[in-house]
Parts: structure tokens; sequence; C-alpha cells
């Protein structure tokens, strides 16, 4: 321990500050400090292994209240201390997944809401830009099952086009590229990304249900797939949405407040945002796949080994 103004070695404990921190101060000099060192939790005073336990609840699925009453923890401190994780792993997401040498590359967007949805905010004449249906564009990389890139927007050309800026970021070199038949990706993308793809598109076409089958929740039946071809030369073994859309369910099954047919949403799109970068966060580089065995990030050759959440915490707050 060393004093940071005159570099003296010969410091004493010095009582704790209100948020619980250790302060020290220097024999020679008199100065008083705090140890400079990473604080996973930032000024929050919630127990460091109590709050990866509460994490660890909420991303396999367990609702706000649910952990609330598990574990004792306040809701308002779990919103919080979803807030400020998630907050971080966003930067950290966008620190280390940059440049990344990639293959085979499935897009898709998963639809959700913040505070109400889009039918009630046109009902109630909601003008607020944060309110109704949010979509979560994913970037999935085929081989080693890493999500390369993402963002949270409404389902429209502009967020279309941010996604591809943000997936040129994240990518590096040519790849095969395969979305479903959302329009503005054939201009967003062969624009943005250029001679680096090879790119095609999934159209399906469904039947149009009777009114008995609308008011029940299933999907309409598959009457045909086409395949299209964008830019590049695409395979037609490669053209394929199948593993970004099962990853879709996983985030369904994992974050509460993307699960269907339940009343768990977000009240605020800046928690949703969060919420979604601590779970691709956690699901890059905490939670194994169970295809391989290990995580996405150790597949991908970006760590050498699997993460703990302490590690996650402690990486993110460096």
């Amino acid at each position: 321990m060393c004093c940071p103004k005159c570099q003296s070695e010969n410091v004493k404990k010095f009582g704790k500050d209100r948020n619980g921190n250790q302060r020290y101060r220097c024999r020679d000099c008199k100065k008083t400090f705090i140890e400079d060192r990473p604080r996973p939790l930032g000024s929050m005073r919630l127990d460091f292994a109590k709050a990866v336990y509460c994490l660890r609840m909420l991303l396999e699925g367990t609702s706000i209240r649910s952990c609330e009453r598990l574990t004792g923890v306040n809701r308002n401190t779990l919103c919080d201390l979803i807030l400020t994780v998630g907050e971080r792993c966003k930067v950290f997401l966008a620190d280390h997944l940059n440049s990344l040498p990639v293959g085979d590359i499935q897009v898709d967007e998963v639809w959700s809401y913040v505070g109400k949805k889009e039918r009630t905010k046109i009902i109630q004449h909601d003008d607020n830009p944060e309110r109704g249906d949010a979509y979560a564009y994913i970037g999935l990389e085929r081989n080693t099952k890493l999500i390369v890139s993402w963002h949270l927007g409404k389902r429209s050309d502009d967020d279309t086009w941010e996604f591809a800026r943000e997936l040129q970021k994240a990518t590096v070199g040519r790849f095969h590229l395969s979305t479903d038949g959302y329009k503005p990706y054939c201009i967003a993308m062969p624009t943005t990304l250029g001679p680096r793809i090879d790119y095609a598109q999934i159209i399906k076409v469904f039947t149009n249900p009777p009114k008995e089958d609308q008011r029940r929740y299933s999907p309409a039946q598959i009457v045909e797939i086409k395949r299209d071809d964008i830019c590049g030369h695409p395979s037609k073994a490669l053209t394929c949405t199948s593993h970004v859309e099962r990853s879709n369910l996983t985030v369904r099954m994992t974050c509460r407040r993307w699960t269907r047919l339940t009343n768990a949403f977000s009240k605020s799109w800046k928690h949703h945002e969060a919420a979604m970068a601590l779970y691709i966060a956690f699901y890059d580089f905490v939670r194994p796949h169970m295809t391989l065995k290990t995580t996405p990030a150790v597949a991908a050759k970006l760590t050498d080994h699997r993460w703990t959440m302490e590690e996650l915490l402690t990486a993110i707050a460096a």
C-alpha cells in the first residue's frame, strides 16, 4: 500500500467511509485516501456474495419479486443491481466484442415491450419513444454460438442500420450471413458490410389462421420457405436462422422480462437494455453451452477458461 501523493509506504488504517470502504492515512504527508481497486458493485453496499447469488437467480429465469422473497433483498435494490451491472456489461461487451474473426453469422430479432405494448400505446396516444415494443437484434456466430453483436431498439430502418454498423465493428474478414425476410436488411447489410459478406435471406410464408385460432397463442402454420440470395456467393447449406432462433428461446427462458404470457416486463428502457447486456455477458462468458460443453467465449478463444460470475463482475469493473 502506497500513498498516492508522496508514494510512501508508511501508511495506517484510518477508519471507513460511509460506504464501508477502508480508509488509510499516510504518516509522512498526512494524506487520507482509499485504496484504488475495482469495485464490482459501484457504490452499492449490498454484500458481494449475496449480489452474485441474486444475479445468478435472476439469470435463471427468476422474477424480481421471487428473488426478493427468496433472498430478502429489496426489489428496488435488485433493480439498482441490474442497472449498475448491466450498464457496465454494455461497456465491457463493446470493448471485447470487436474485430472478431467469424465464419457464419445468423441474425434475428427478439420481441419484447417496455411499459406497455405498442397497440396499447397507440390507443392511449402515448408519444414516449421509450415505451412500447422493443426488439433486440442479435447476431450469433453459428460455430462458436457466440453473440457477437446486439442492439436494442424498435423494428425500424434506423435501428436496423444501427445494428448493421455494430455488426461491422464486431467482425473482421469475410463471412456468411443469414437473416429472416425483414426488408430493411436487404439494403442495410450489403451497404454497411459491402464485399465482406455472402448474404442470403430465409423467407417463411405463413397461412392466414381462422378467427378462432387467432385467439389462441400459437404460431401460424408455415406453408413455404424461400431462400433469396442478396449479395456475394451464399451457400445453400449455410443459409439458416435455426441456431439464432433457438438462442432466442434461451433468452426468453433465462430473462423473466422476455418470457411470454406473464406479467413480467420492464418499466423503463434503461433497465431493459441493462438486463439484456447482463444476459449477453453471462451467456458469452459464464454459462456453459450444452453443445459446446464450455462457454462461447472459450470456443471463440476470447478467454482460456470458463468464467465465474465473480470473475465477470470483477472484469467489468476493472
